[in-house]
């Protein structure tokens, strides 16, 4: 059977099986895995079952307790399905991750329903990143039906730590040996080809002062004026940063952001500690230990700042996550050169190879020499799929395309 053939069969298995894949997904969005609190290992338990039913046996990693609960979660249960067909051959890991971000408010649609409603499959993880456990597992399922290879192998890694760095989750499965693919697709959330992405740098800040009755303010330290000048510090380094640019097509600039601030004890007391979460996002080029030095400095120079003005503040500063940036290693062009070829062949249209501003843990395969891209079932852009936000949906076309364009690769790739 020629190439062209061969990817016909494949297209043709996949629609054949298509409302069974939906079926799947929907299954897959129906138990929560809100992390916060990260009670992941039950949606590990379907998964295994599920994909038992597809002949494919899914070993389970269960993560030490005591590290889990120091990242601040309840369980992780990773998976790894291996699929060999003949001695030699390269082995090719599909990585999608189960973790995702709770909810929150505004929904229209049961988060946890995997309703359709006009096209779309609507749902926490529908389209970041429970999509792809669907995306993989029927592209295998099709290669394995219409195309099967006759050397290489492919596994399939569905983990459960990419919201808190994924050290957890591919890092851990990575650093214990459990598994050295030669190269990797991960999750993806748009039409696009990711080959860079972003770092990122999580501290804690608390600030101190002294808490006292708000009817003698003059007894205490205003913690929260500490606070609020750091907060100002932090928002005119923006300014500065803006001006920082990538040559990566797809990355802009850095950026730093306040995203949760807790403090106080009543209405009528003085603030005696503040604390502040910050997110700096890093560029491919910068150095992560420099930015690291520098947020730091800044932080140092604003309490200094506040001291000098006779508010005796003082800081703690913890790190909560440092995650590299992702660059493209030079083996990853096989890779491109697959799904950009096919992807244009089902889409009807070029499919470009760029950077993301996100961060992901598609950079702990690639800091071991790995090469990785980042593709899978997605819109043209993040923000029409409302990823993260209320409302979050995947049109199932796009899920359709696809895993066809994923089955080609792979038959190509292993061919």
């Amino acid at each position: 059977m020629s190439n062209d053939a061969q990817n016909q069969a494949l297209d043709q298995w996949i629609d054949d099986h298509f409302d069974e894949q939906v079926r799947f997904l929907q299954a897959l969005i129906q138990v929560p895995t809100d992390t916060p609190p990260g009670n992941n290992a039950p949606h590990a338990d379907l998964t295994a079952e599920l994909l038992k039913d597809f002949g494919f046996d899914a070993k389970k990693f269960v993560m030490p307790s005591d590290k889990v609960k120091k990242n601040g979660l309840e369980s992780i249960t990773n998976l790894i399905v291996r699929r060999r067909y003949g001695s030699g051959g390269k082995t090719i890991a599909l990585n999608a991750h189960g973790d995702v971000v709770p909810p929150g408010e505004g929904w229209t649609h049961d988060p946890y329903g995997g309703e359709i409603v006009g096209g779309k499959i609507y749902g926490r993880a529908a389209a970041v990143s429970k999509c792809d456990f669907s995306t993989y597992s029927f592209a295998v399922r099709a290669l394995e039906a219409v195309a099967k290879p006759s050397q290489g192998a492919v596994e399939l890694h569905f983990t459960y730590d990419e919201e808190f760095g994924g050290e957890l989750g591919p890092g851990w499965l990575l650093a214990n040996g459990h598994t050295q693919p030669d190269l990797m697709i991960a999750a993806g959330f748009s039409y696009q080809v990711i080959t860079a992405h972003n770092g990122c740098l999580q501290l804690e800040v608390t600030i101190h002062g002294k808490m006292a009755h708000a009817a003698i303010p003059d007894s205490g330290v205003d913690a929260l004026q500490g606070a609020n000048a750091l907060m100002t510090a932090l928002y005119a380094q923006n300014e500065v940063l803006t001006k920082i640019r990538s040559s990566v097509v797809g990355i802009t600039h850095p950026y730093l952001n306040i995203g949760m601030i807790a403090g106080g004890t009543n209405t009528n007391v003085i603030p005696g500690k503040v604390v502040l979460k910050l997110d700096r996002r890093m560029i491919p080029e910068e150095d992560p230990a420099v930015v690291e030095a520098d947020l730091r400095q800044l932080i140092a120079d604003s309490v200094t700042a506040c001291n000098a003005r006779g508010l005796a503040v003082r800081a703690d500063i913890k790190r909560l996550l440092l995650c590299n940036a992702m660059y493209p290693l030079a083996g990853n062009k096989p890779l491109v050169d697959a799904l950009q070829k096919h992807g244009e062949a089902v889409f009807g249209e070029p499919i470009p190879a760029l950077g993301t501003p996100l961060y992901t843990d598609v950079r702990l395969y690639v800091e071991r020499g790995i090469p990785g891209v980042m593709y899978g079932a997605g819109p043209r852009s993040v923000l029409e799929s409302n990823a993260k936000r209320a409302d979050e949906h995947l049109l199932l076309e796009d899920l359709r395309r696809a895993t066809k364009v994923v089955a080609r690769a792979l038959h190509e790739l292993l061919g």
